[in-house]
């Protein structure tokens, strides 16, 4: 960890901060950074966007992925206010920065109202047995895309 590290937090922190002040949504922040420049932004945008996948992480990647005309970030770290979310932490792996630093851990968020334990345990349930009924149905038909994605010759792997 170094000064640059603070320096970078210090401006998800402020972001977080400023996206809560401004009604843009919870108070949660977040930048991308390659090579000492910030090059993605995001605060919580939830409810100022009726868009529950709208994170400060999320908004961030998404920034950075087109300010960089890229979909991987293998070379950038993410800086985030809060200890991201599974939904985020699921977004930041499928992105592939090099790192992520964080700010406040998941249960100061639970302090304040915003807990995604219950997250964790459902992924933890046997699919039958999770809140939200799954129903499988037609798996040839869906795998028979994945087998003609197999076959193409031109794709773009990730």
């Amino acid at each position: 960890m170094t000064n640059q590290d603070d320096y970078f937090l210090r401006e998800a922190i402020r972001l977080a901060r400023e996206g809560m002040t401004t009604g843009q949504g919870g108070p949660f922040g977040s930048i991308v950074v390659r090579n000492g420049e910030i090059v993605g932004r995001g605060c919580n945008q939830v409810t100022s966007t009726n868009d529950p996948t709208a994170h400060a992480e999320v908004v961030a990647i998404r920034d950075a992925c087109r300010n960089l005309g890229t979909f991987q970030l293998d070379d950038c770290t993410l800086y985030a206010s809060c200890e991201p979310c599974p939904m985020c932490l699921g977004a930041i792996y499928w992105a592939r920065p090099s790192r992520i630093v964080y700010g406040a851990f998941h249960s100061d968020a639970a302090g304040a109202g915003f807990d995604d334990q219950f997250i964790y345990e459902e992924l933890d349930k046997p699919r039958e047995e999770r809140h939200i009924p799954m129903h499988q149905l037609l798996r040839d038909e869906a795998d028979a895309v994945f087998q003609e994605w197999v076959a193409m010759e031109k794709r773009t792997l990730y």
